[in-house]
C-alpha cells in the first residue's frame, strides 16, 4: 500500500451518463411511453455502489459543460462520491443511455456517445488525482476503446500498479463502442500487465481473450480452433497468464467463479431472487467485491457479498441510484441462507 492512511478506498475511472430506463416494463421498445432519469455508467456505478457500502470513493470521469452534467455531478454530491476531480470538457457532450426493459431477458439499451466527454480523458486529467493515494484503483475496458481515454486510462493503471494500489479491471465489452470487436482484445490484453484483478462475464472474458496471434492468420481473418474460441476455461488461462493474480467469472443466476493465477478455482453461489432488471447487476457485484477486498476479506467471501449486492439490483428498476447499503446488503445475505 502506497500509504498508511490512503485518501480513499475506491477511485474508479472511465464512463458516467445519464440513463434514461423505461417506465413501461415488459412492452417492445417501440412501445415506450416514457422514462425515468437515473446515473449510470460502469465506473459510476461502482463508485455509487462503494459509497454506499461506507468506503471512501472518488470518481474521475469527465462531463460537459452542459445540463446533463450538472445532473450527474449534482448526484454524485448528494451521494458522497467525491467530485473534485471531473472535469467540465467545452465542447463535448456529457453521454447519455436509454434502456428498455422486457425481462426475464432482453433488456435492450442504445448508448449516445458521439463526442462523449468522458472518453476525452486525459493524462493530465490523471495527473490530477491522487491515485496513488487509494487501496484500489477500478476502471472499465470501455475507456480503452479510443484515444485519449485509452492512454489516460493505461496511464492510471501503470501508476496506481507501481505505487502500490490494486488495479481492478471491469472487462465491460460494449462491441457497439469499438470499431473493431477483435481490438478490444487487444486493448485488453496490453492492459492486463498492470492489474491484479479482472472481472468479466463469460462472454467478456472470451471476447478479451480472441484475436491473439494463436487464432488470427496473418491476413486478421479469424481461424478455425473453436475449441480455443469457445472454451471459457482456455480464454481464463491465456488471459491470467499476461498478469492478474485473480480473474472473477460472472455467472448470473448461479454466482461467480474465482480464477486464481496459481490454477486454482473457487465456485461462489448466487442468491436466487425474481430478475426484474439485470442493468446495473455487474457493477453492483464490482461494488461489494470491492468492499470485501478493502475489508481484507478472502475472495470466496468478498464475491458472496458482491453476488448479494447484484442478486438486490436485479430485483430494481435502475443501477447507481438502487445500489445497496451495507445494512440492506447484510440483512439480505441473512435472510438467504448466510455466507
Amino acid at each position: 500500500m502506497s500509504s498508511d492512511s490512503p485518501a480513499y478506498d475506491v477511485i474508479a475511472m472511465g464512463r458516467s451518463s445519464i440513463d434514461l430506463y423505461a417506465n413501461e416494463v415488459g412492452v417492445p421498445f417501440v412501445e415506450i411511453k416514457s422514462f425515468a432519469a437515473y446515473v449510470g455508467g460502469s465506473p459510476t456505478n461502482i463508485a455509487v455502489g462503494a459509497r454506499r457500502l461506507g468506503l471512501r470513493t472518488a470518481l474521475l470521469t469527465a462531463v460537459g459543460q452542459d445540463p446533463v452534467g450538472d445532473f450527474v455531478l449534482h448526484f454524485l454530491e448528494q451521494e458522497g462520491v467525491e467530485t473534485r476531480f471531473i472535469p467540465r470538457k467545452p465542447g463535448r457532450r456529457t453521454s447519455a443511455v436509454i434502456l428498455g426493459i422486457e425481462p426475464p431477458d432482453r433488456f435492450p439499451l442504445v448508448f449516445y456517445r458521439d463526442n462523449c466527454a468522458d472518453i476525452a480523458l486525459t493524462v493530465d486529467d490523471v495527473l490530477a488525482v491522487p491515485i496513488a493515494q487509494a487501496r484500489v484503483f477500478e476502471f472499465a475496458g470501455t475507456n480503452l476503446s479510443q484515444e485519449p481515454s485509452r492512454s489516460a486510462t493505461l496511464f492510471a493503471a501503470e501508476w496506481a500498479h507501481r505505487s502500490g494500489v490494486t488495479v481492478i479491471l471491469d472487462l465491460d465489452f460494449r462491441p457497439d463502442q469499438w470499431h473493431d470487436p477483435r481490438a478490444f482484445g487487444v486493448a485488453v490484453r496490453g492492459a492486463l500487465r498492470h492489474v491484479h484483478i479482472a472481472i468479466g462475464t463469460q462472454d467478456e472474458i472470451k471476447a478479451a481473450a480472441l484475436a491473439s496471434s494463436a487464432d488470427v492468420d496473418v491476413r486478421g481473418h479469424q481461424m478455425s480452433d473453436a475449441r480455443v474460441r469457445g472454451d471459457v476455461r482456455a480464454a481464463v488461462g491465456r488471459l491470467l497468464a499476461l498478469g492478474p493474480e485473480l480473474l472473477v467469472e460472472k455467472r448470473g443466476a448461479a454466482g461467480v467463479r474465482l480464477h486464481f493465477a496459481d490454477g486454482r478455482q473457487v465456485e461462489v453461489p448466487g442468491f436466487p431472487v425474481e430478475v426484474y432488471n439485470v442493468l446495473g447487476a455487474g457493477d453492483a457485484f464490482a461494488a461489494g467485491f470491492i468492499y470485501g477486498h478493502v475489508q481484507g476479506w478472502p475472495p470466496q467471501r468478498a464475491a458472496r457479498l458482491g453476488n448479494a449486492c447484484g442478486a438486490i439490483v436485479v430485483t430494481k428498476h435502475g443501477c447507481a441510484n438502487f445500489m445497496p447499503t451495507l445494512d440492506e446488503v447484510m440483512a439480505f445475505v441473512d435472510a438467504h441462507g448466510g455466507w
